[in-house]
């Protein structure tokens, strides 16, 4: 965490507490960077208009003439068909441009119970599939006139610009939150207004108009890290990190054979496979509590889910005596489905319980034959820095198999490796492995409070992150 954001965190940490308290987020620039040229659709459809709204930095005349274009994108399509086309976009494309300082922000502003606010010129079709994932319940937007569900073309009442935007948070405090101890982050010189009306104004990424405002106020001001898709180098770097996985496997197993011994071939092809690639790469670990990794033993090891290269992080961490559990999918992944194969990888048909819980019952084995057990609890990907909720799969298996569960806290690979994208960019990921947990004394038919606490040791992790091991 850089320093700017340290000190604002702990600002509102040790500030006023409570729901009367509103931490309010404008959308582009602030919570994700803008889409200047969105290059994957015709420059004039719905996907590209909606996109193309998404800006660091917008004046009077780019807006005026951007809503011009909004309307006429719009006019005639049937409110819940944009609804479900603003969920696609976010999947696909704009979960991958949110700012993880902006997630951190609105992380620490709910743990306070502090009322949190998306509010942007924009509609609801782009802001509200970004302020579902984050857990945010108040979206303030530009409202869309609709007649029988279909859009109209017209904006419904006043557009959330400028002072408009500040209207509409003034109204929207007025019963019951309380401005002048209240938080405002913003990019855009525009939102001067509802910087005003709070008692903690921060810029965010700010313009250059924003910015002497800001100075010259001494208000607060961050700078999170520019986010951008893969470049032309990291295809090829990547390329290169899955056939050094290829070659590392094949290698590993092979310096192993004269053993006959399945278990050995299998370790030996984890290290060099997940050493290569990530070397290659030009992908770094920052390992805290690696002393909890090898003991005790066995274990199941839970990791949370962000990223494809998971299943590469996790056995160089753990280097060695481990295997894993994963979706029926992978099995037809060309390359980790036979890797995961011969390193006994247990895999689970999620579309049914029954088939799950048959599959996982041979893993307790597993556990007392002393080989530990890797396992993403939330079941899938996720799409923001957060933890989604944990399956309890698991933590049934530790309990039947006597062994205890060791939480590994991944942060920074989702940037590393979009959720939905097979291509990396060089960096450092942060794993916090932390101290285990014993589970002997659950009651396995009424488990969710521990459950709970379990899931909050990520959440907490990841809001506190600890110092790195030594060396």
């Amino acid at each position: 965490m850089n320093s700017e954001l340290h000190a604002a965190t702990e600002a509102i940490r040790t500030g006023p507490q409570g729901p009367e308290v509103a931490a309010i987020f404008d959308f582009g620039g602030t919570v994700v960077s803008g889409f200047r040229r969105p290059r994957l659709f015709r420059r004039r459809s719905v996907e590209a208009v909606l996109l193309g709204g998404i800006r660091n930095g917008t004046t009077d005349g780019e807006y005026g003439r951007y809503l011009h274009q909004l309307t006429a994108a719009l006019a005639g399509k049937p409110e819940d068909e944009l609804a479900a086309l603003g969920e696609r976009l976010f999947r696909r494309t704009v979960y991958g441009h949110l700012y993880h300082e902006a997630w951190q922000l609105i992380r620490t502003h709910q743990a306070a119970g502090h009322t949190v606010v998306l509010a942007s010129s924009l509609t609801r079709f782009q802001v509200v599939p970004t302020a579902a994932a984050l857990g945010i319940e108040q979206v303030l937007s530009t409202p869309m006139a609709t007649q029988d569900g279909v859009l109209t073309g017209y904006v419904d009442g006043k557009t959330l610009w400028r002072n408009g935007k500040a209207e509409a948070v003034r109204e929207f405090a007025a019963d019951n939150v309380d401005l002048a101890r209240s938080y405002a982050y913003t990019a855009n010189a525009a939102d001067l207004p509802l910087l005003s009306l709070v008692g903690h104004p921060t810029a965010v990424n700010p313009d250059e108009q924003l910015t002497a405002v800001a100075a010259e106020h001494d208000w607060p001001t961050l700078h999170f890290r520019p986010r951008q898709g893969p470049r032309p180098a990291d295809y090829v770097r990547t390329t290169a990190g899955f056939a050094g996985l290829l070659g590392g496997a094949f290698y590993g197993v092979a310096a192993k054979s004269p053993t006959r011994d399945r278990r050995q071939m299998a370790d030996a092809l984890l290290e060099h496979a997940a050493g290569n690639t990530l070397s290659i790469a030009g992908v770094h670990l920052r390992v805290t509590g690696a002393a909890n990794a090898r003991a005790p033993r066995p274990a199941v090891f839970l990791f949370n889910h962000q990223s494809q290269f998971d299943i590469i992080i996790v056995p160089e961490v753990l280097n060695g005596g481990v295997t894993g559990i994963g979706k029926k999918e992978l099995t037809r992944n060309p390359v980790f489905g036979p890797l995961m194969r011969f390193v006994g990888v247990t895999f689970i048909d999620r579309s049914s319980t029954d088939k799950a819980k048959a599959a996982l019952a041979p893993v307790v084995d597993t556990l007392r034959g002393g080989l530990s057990i890797a396992v993403a609890p939330e079941g899938t990907r996720s799409y923001t820095p957060d933890v989604g909720p944990f399956k309890k799969g698991a933590f049934h298996i530790a309990i039947q198999a006597g062994v205890p569960i060791i939480p590994i806290v991944i942060r920074n690979a989702g940037e590393i490796c979009w959720r939905n994208s097979m291509v990396a960019r060089p960096g450092t990921v942060d794993v916090a492995i932390l101290d285990p947990i014993d589970v002997s004394g659950w009651d396995p038919n009424d488990m969710d409070d521990e459950v709970a606490a379990v899931r909050q040791l990520y959440l907490d992790t990841l809001l506190n992150w600890p110092e790195p091991d030594a060396g």
